[in-house]
């Protein structure tokens, strides 16, 4: 599977920072994430797992059993 070539840095990344952020690429069903200083290594999800990562950030249930 071939990643796009659009990726975008977090607006939290500095030009301080170097290459110590995570970056995005995306397409309409596919998440692309990798660390600007490894570039090679691409993690690469849905949008339904990230959504359930961030509402669980959001509510402070990181860890928590499911019911």
């Amino acid at each position: 599977m071939s990643t796009p070539a659009n990726w975008q840095k977090s607006s939290y990344s500095g030009p301080g920072d170097g290459d110590s952020c995570v970056e995005l690429a995306s397409t309409p069903a596919v998440l692309h994430l990798r660390e600007s200083d490894d570039p090679d290594t691409v993690l690469t999800t849905s949008p339904p797992p990230v959504g359930h990562l961030l509402q669980a950030i959001r509510t402070g249930t990181v860890g928590a059993p499911r019911s």
